[in-house]
């Protein structure tokens, strides 16, 4: 089943390694640099935020929400505390605050806004999480929290735990707040959204949206608006009656600004980016850095900047690959076996389909979350891989005594890392938002037809215009599909 090893590797090497790159997927890690002198806290985005996301390359979403942000922190309760935001590159409808007091908005969550008073709502929902301080009396640094891997229910709680040491910057723990306090954003998000001029009733309308969204999906595997902040069978009525209220209080009619935010979305990413790695039939499949390698049958998979995650979907067995720097193959080897807290860690050379390789293999030895005390955790068989002068970590862990069980399937994944060449799978391109102009008379379903979209993708586009798809568009309006 596994190699044959040999030497026992040895231990206390201080490499920094499996940090991650922010803005690239599996990027290789740099040298290492001089520090900057630190930020405010909270001005800048948190660089774990960043691995678990990647940051959206685009300059004038970035500036916008930048100054609408900064205008709505000037008017909010707590102007101090508002400290920054930005626009993360992941595909799911998301937005959070930190309690740094920085606020995150997916490009997934800013494909599915219709108009400047749904974003506007939504952030000020978030810039409410921050005044009201809620995320301080949960947390006291920022949303990412414990080493969890694979969001949502995807790994049980002893995986999640054996796995930490490999994943120390990985777990994306959410701030989950209770209704009180989801009340009491919506509230102070229809205040803030209403007094720098735009329609409160908005941000109710993409409740709805979201609703759509999760109920089409079915079950999320990764936090979503709505599972990160839980609905109310009355959050809609309540928060068109409080816009009610605060077009009142206005005393004028607040805007919408439907076409100015879609025209400002022409061209946004929609959906996973196929240049960052994708899973199609069973096989992991990274166009950018030219490799592929199996995933097993019926296992569950998330792609991230910082690795690509698999596990067995009982929760038994995960992979992860890494990147692992650039220094010497035997060097890295040595300082993941450390990094994993393997005892009598035995190792090998290998060759994987023309990669020079080193298999390792131990026990994991550290503190049972579930009993206390210390001892195995968990039992790994990992490799480090090198391409070129990068280096990947494709570590394999399971439960303590179980790789008879799950070592043939971590060496067939290693054995299967080869370079991509295929073009058809080399040249993926992602998907846009594309805005159309509607012609006089046509349903949503008739203007996607003519835009040939296809009819089993008809319902996602209408969830994504917020529209049904019998809806009458009418000449001149603008809606939205998607294209490479």
């Amino acid at each position: 089943m596994q190699p044959t090893l040999t030497p026992v590797l040895r231990t206390g090497l201080t490499l920094a390694l499996l940090l991650p790159l922010a803005g690239s997927r599996l990027a290789a890690t740099e040298s290492a640099v001089l520090p900057a002198p630190p930020p405010v806290q909270g001005a800048q985005p948190d660089p774990q935020v960043i691995a678990q996301f990647g940051l959206l390359n685009n300059n004038s979403l970035q500036s916008y929400i930048d100054n609408k942000g900064m205008q709505m922190g000037r008017i909010s309760d707590r102007p101090a505390d508002v400290k920054g935001f930005t626009i993360v590159d992941s595909p799911i409808i998301n937005a959070f605050a930190t309690p740094d007091g920085h606020v995150y908005f997916t490009r997934g969550i800013m494909a599915h806004f219709n108009n400047e008073a749904q974003f506007s709502g939504v952030l000020g929902h978030e810039i409410g999480h921050i005044t009201a301080r809620h995320g301080r009396k949960q947390q006291t640094r920022s949303t990412i929290a414990n080493g969890a891997i694979l969001l949502g229910s995807i790994f049980s709680r002893r995986i999640a735990s054996i796995a930490e040491p490999a994943t120390q910057v990985v777990g994306l723990g959410l701030l989950k707040y209770g209704r009180d306090d989801e009340n009491e954003s919506d509230q102070l998000g229809v205040k803030y959204s209403s007094k720098i001029g735009y329609d409160p009733a908005s941000m109710a309308d993409f409740f709805l949206t979201l609703q759509r969204t999760e109920q089409s999906s079915g079950a999320a595997t990764v936090p979503t608006f709505l599972s990160s902040h839980p609905n109310s069978a009355d959050r809609y009525q309540n928060v068109k009656r409080l816009a009610q209220q605060a077009e009142q209080q206005a005393g004028r009619q607040l805007a919408t600004n439907r076409d100015q935010y879609l025209r400002m979305i022409e061209g946004l990413p929609y959906g996973d980016n196929p240049r960052e790695g994708y899973v199609e039939n069973s096989v992991f499949y990274h166009p950018d850095l030219k490799f592929q390698f199996p995933v097993p049958q019926g296992w569950k998979s998330q792609n991230s900047p910082s690795q690509f995650q698999m596990a067995e979907p009982n929760g038994k067995a995960v992979m992860i690959l890494l990147p692992a720097g650039n220094k010497s193959l035997d060097e890295t080897a040595q300082a993941l076996a450390q990094q994993l807290k393997l005892q009598n860690a035995q190792a090998s050379r290998t060759t994987i389909n023309n990669f020079p390789a080193i298999a390792i293999q131990g026990d994991q030895v550290g503190q049972d979350q579930q009993t206390g005390q210390q001892g195995i955790t968990a039992s790994s068989l990992s490799y480090v891989i090198q391409d070129g002068q990068t280096l990947y970590a494709l570590v394999g862990l399971c439960g303590p005594g179980t790789l008879n069980s799950y070592g043939d399937t971590f060496q067939s994944v290693a054995k299967g890392f080869r370079r991509l060449t295929d073009a058809n799978k080399l040249n993926r391109q992602p998907e846009k938002v594309r805005i159309k102009t509607a012609k006089a008379g046509q349903t949503l379903a008739q203007a996607l037809a003519s835009n040939g979209i296809a009819s089993k993708r008809y319902e996602e586009m209408a969830i994504l215009n917020g529209m049904k798809t019998t809806d009458k568009l009418t000449a001149g309006m603008l809606y939205k599909v998607v294209g490479k």
